[in-house]
Parts: structure tokens; sequence; C-alpha cells
């Protein structure tokens, strides 16, 4: 029984493929990185497929739209029950990394990877909500090229989950780090956004952060994020201040630039410190004998050693930036039929 359902169910898509034919819809990819998550993979595809059968039933996306699920050198059988499930199904296909490279990177070898017209890239644990999908399928088709999916508040998680995750989120803004608050790696994102998304050749990722500078039309769809509902969270606290600091030091100059005001604020106290010791040498006779001889050079060379650190902070921040080699814009739009396209 349980073969003819299935039979049943693989005819109704052919005949909506057949009739996608003459309509012009978008082909859309899921992008889903995976580290041992043998424990909820096959879950995690039942839902994805389902979700795509729905969209593809309902005529929001084409028949040909995939998921893709990248293994980052996982060490139990994720592969295994990734090739078991692109066998059983043409909607499902797999990326095999050499080795454990981390989440930033599969997730782009996932994104550029890729090919249809859109790409959303969801973590395997699926406790980003699936139901926002066609939300996002009708921002794209309105004209976003980036899809943000949000969380809606973080009453589910710990009073000090909900501490850090804001105040970091905080922190980057102060810092002149553009992000979108309480925004992860749940996006949507089109054609033109992947491709203007290659052009950045850096190797410290912080994908976030890339897709914010992207510029392009964008638009916020929110969500409530559920538990996990097996495995264990592959987002420890030490790796998550690791991605703190990959977004702090991947798209600020404000630790380099702080060092130059400190150096030259001490500097300059410095300064005032020395003609302190020179007047109370000479004008009053309150100096012991070789104290000024030993305080000046201390409190002079030490604030020129602080402003030559911060002027040399300066220039290590220019070299930081250029090293990058980001594309310098991303053309929005073009009029007129004679216009050769810059380079970025």
């Amino acid at each position: 029984m349980r073969f003819y359902m299935e039979l049943h169910r693989q005819c109704r898509l052919v005949l909506f493929a057949q009739e996608q034919k003459n309509l012009s819809l978008p082909t859309l990819t899921i992008v889903v990185p995976c580290f041992n998550e043998e424990e909820v993979l096959v879950t995690t595809n039942k839902m994805l497929v389902q979700i795509l059968e729905q969209l593809i039933m309902g005529q929001q996306i084409s028949a040909q739209s995939v998921i893709s699920y990248v293994d980052d050198g996982s060490q139990d059988k994720t592969w295994s029950i990734i090739e078991q499930l692109a066998r059983e199904s043409d909607h499902v296909s797999g990326i095999k990394l050499s080795k454990n490279v981390g989440h930033q990177k599969a997730l782009l070898c996932g994104l550029l990877s890729s090919s249809g017209e859109a790409v959303i890239s969801v973590d395997a644990d699926l406790q980003d909500d699936l139901d926002v999908i066609p939300q996002m399928i009708k921002h794209f088709n309105e004209g976003a090229h980036v899809v943000y999916g949000v969380r809606a508040d973080r009453s589910a998680d710990s009073w000090f989950k909900r501490f850090s995750a804001e105040g970091y989120y905080r922190l980057l803004s102060y810092m002149g780090v553009d992000v979108i608050f309480n925004h992860a790696d749940y996006r949507l994102l089109s054609r033109r956004a992947i491709e203007a998304l290659s052009e950045y050749r850096e190797v410290n990722l912080f994908l976030r952060g890339l897709v914010r500078d992207l510029g392009f039309q964008s638009a916020i769809v929110q969500y409530e994020r559920a538990e996990r509902f097996a495995g264990e969270s592959k987002y420890p606290l030490l790796k998550m201040l690791a991605l703190a600091w990959q977004g702090v030091t991947s798209f600020s100059t404000a630790p380099l630039r702080l060092i130059t005001i400190i150096g030259g604020a001490v500097s300059f106290l410095s300064l005032l410190m020395t003609f302190w010791g020179l007047f109370i040498t000479l004008f009053t006779n309150q100096a012991l004998p070789g104290w000024a001889s030993t305080v000046v050079p201390i409190y002079f060379l030490g604030g020129v050693q602080l402003l030559c650190v911060g002027i040399i902070g300066e220039y290590v921040a220019k070299i930081y930036i250029e090293t990058k080699a980001r594309p310098r814009f991303h053309i929005d739009a073009q009029v007129g039929g004679h216009m050769e396209k810059p380079h970025a």
C-alpha cells in the first residue's frame, strides 16, 4: 500500500513538472550544512521534502527545485544517509567536503555550488521555522534579493543565552558592523546575490556581515525558533565566542582605532607629566635628587611609544581592509544601451 501511495505521489509531481514547462517559476535550492547529524537527518529530510513538494504543488517554485546537503567532514553516518536520501529522491543532492572546515565555509560551499534562481540556507537541526519559507518566496517574487529570517523573540532561551546573544548584536552595532539584529544564517539569496557574494575572496568568513554588505533590496520575515528535537548543538559557548570575535575582527577596525585613541591620550598625559616634572624640579624645592632625570624620560618615552603604536595601528587598519580585496561596489541597475559594466 505504501508503495502505491509513493508511486501516486511521484506521478502527481511528474504531471506538475510537465505543466510547469510553460510557466516561469523560480527554481529553489535549500542548502543544509551538516556536521555529525545522523540523529536528525532523516527527519530533517522528510520535513524539507514535504515543504518542497508543497511549494511545487502550489506552483510557487519549479519542480526542478532541490535540497542540497553539505557534509562538513562528519565522523558519523551523515554522508551515507545523504547518499541514501539522494538515491530515494530526485529532489535531494549532496556535497561531501574532504575535512571539517567549519559551518561558515561549509555553508558558503553550498551557496556557491547551488543552482537555481533562489537559494535558502537552513541548519540541519530545523530549529528555524520552515513555515516562513513561502513568505520568503513571496518577497523574492516581489523583487527582494535577500530575505532575512529573524527571530521574533528569545523567550525560549536561558537568561545567559539571551543576554549574551543580544549583547553581542549590540556590541557589533557599537563597533560599526552592519548586521540584522537576531538574524543568524536562515535566509534567502537570489542568484544575483550569490554571484555578488562569490566576489568576496576572504578566508575568515562572517556571512551575516558579508550578506548585509551586498546592499541589494532586502526583506525580513520573523519566526519563532523551536527547540532542537535530537542531537547536540554544533555551536557550544567557545564556538559562539569564536564566531563573535570573527564578526568584530572581520568588519570593524574599531579595536585598532581604540589603540590610536588611547595612544594619543596617554602621550598627551605623559607630555603634561613631563612639564609637571620639569616645573617641580626647576621652580620648587620639593623634588628629590635624581627624581626628574628618572621620571621625565619614562613619561616622555612612554607617551611617544604609545603615540607611535597608535599611528602604526592606523596603517595596519588600512592594510587589513585592503588585503581583504572585497569588491568596492555592486551595481543594482543600469539604463542605456551604450554603458559598459565597470570593474568593482
